[in-house]
C-alpha cells in the first residue's frame, strides 16, 4: 500500500511532489489509471468534507455511500480486476482520510462504500460523485413470508371497512390464502447463522439493497455486497439457478461464478457473497 499512502498524502497536501512522477517509464500505462484514481479520490474527499457534520457533543457523520458516475467509455475501460482495484483503492485512501478529517471526534459512520456507475451524458475522463446518506440499511425485507392467521384476518377486516378503493395497494399485497412456501434460505455471516427466510416466489433478488434498489432477500452491513448481488430462481422441476449480478464475486462451492452466467446450485451447497453465505433448504 506504499503508493496508495503516497497518493493519500498528496491529496491531503502533505507531499509537495506528485508521487506518481516517481513511477518509472516502464510503468507509464499504469500511471494513467493512478492519476485517474487521484482525481476521483480528490472529488470524493471534497464531497465528504462538504457533507460532513458534527452536532454539538456528538460524533462526526459522513455519508455512508458514494456513487461515482463514469462515462460510457471510462466504464468500459474499468472492468474486471481493474475496476475492483479502483474501488478498493478509493476505499482504502478515503477510509484513512475520513478518520483523519474527524480529528479527535469519534466518527459515527463505521464503514462506507464506493460504487461505480455509468452516466451516458459524461465524456471520457469526466465523472461526478453523488453522496448517499440513506444506504437502505433500514429497508424492509421483501421476501414474501407466510403470514399468520391473525395477520390475514386483520388485513381482511381492514379491507372490508374501506369501500373507496383507497387501499388497493394493500389488497394486492395481502391474500386471503397464504402463499405456498417453495423453499427457504439460510443466511450465515462469518460462520454464524443469522436467519432462515422462507421463499414463496420462483425468482428472487439478493443483495444489500437501497432506497432506490429493492431486493427480495436483503443482506446488509457489508459494503462488498452489491445492491443487487445475484438472482436466485427455482424452476418447475425443483432445480435452483443462481445468476451473479454484482461487481464483487459470487462463489459456489469455493468457485467464483462468471457475472451474468446462470448456474445450477444444489441444496445445501454454499453460496458465498463477501462475508455472507447462503444455503438453500428445499421443502
Amino acid at each position: 500500500m506504499g503508493l496508495l499512502d503516497s497518493i493519500r498524502k498528496w491529496i491531503d497536501g502533505e507531499a509537495a511532489n506528485d508521487p506518481l512522477a516517481e513511477v518509472d517509464e516502464q510503468s507509464r500505462p499504469r500511471r494513467v489509471w493512478e492519476e485517474f484514481l487521484v482525481k476521483v479520490a480528490r472529488e470524493v474527499e471534497a464531497v465528504m468534507q462538504r457533507e460532513m457534520f458534527t452536532p454539538p457533543g456528538g460524533p462526526t457523520y459522513i455519508p455512508p455511500e458514494y456513487i461515482v458516475y463514469l462515462s460510457n467509455d471510462d466504464d468500459k475501460e474499468w472492468q474486471g480486476e481493474k475496476r475492483r482495484g479502483l474501488e478498493q483503492g478509493l476505499f482504502y485512501v478515503l477510509s484513512e482520510r475520513a478518520r483523519e478529517l474527524s480529528g479527535t471526534t469519534q466518527l459515527a459512520t463505521k464503514s462506507f462504500a464506493v460504487e461505480l456507475r455509468v452516466d451516458g451524458t459524461l465524456n471520457r475522463g469526466e465523472f461526478r460523485v453523488q453522496p448517499v446518506w440513506d444506504s437502505g440499511e433500514g429497508g424492509h425485507t421483501m421476501v414474501t413470508t407466510r403470514p399468520s392467521t391473525e395477520e390475514c384476518s386483520g388485513a381482511e377486516q381492514s379491507q372490508s371497512q374501506n369501500d373507496t378503493g383507497a387501499l388497493e395497494s394493500e389488497v394486492t399485497m395481502v391474500s386471503s390464502r397464504p402463499p405456498v412456501e417453495l423453499y427457504s434460505v439460510e443466511v450465515w455471516r462469518n460462520g454464524v447463522r443469522q436467519n432462515v427466510l422462507p421463499v414463496s416466489k420462483p425468482d428472487i433478488s439478493v443483495g444489500r439493497g437501497s432506497k432506490s434498489v429493492a431486493v427480495d432477500l436483503p443482506i446488509k452491513g457489508d459494503p462488498e455486497v452489491s445492491r443487487l448481488h445475484a438472482t436466485l430462481a427455482c424452476d418447475e422441476e425443483g432445480r435452483f439457478w443462481l445468476t451473479p449480478k454484482g461487481r464483487n464475486p459470487t462463489l459456489v462451492g469455493g468457485r467464483e461464478l462468471p457475472r451474468e452466467e446462470r448456474v445450477e446450485v444444489h441444496p445445501d451447497e454454499k453460496i458465498e457473497m463477501a462475508s455472507y453465505s447462503l444455503r438453500i433448504q428445499p421443502k
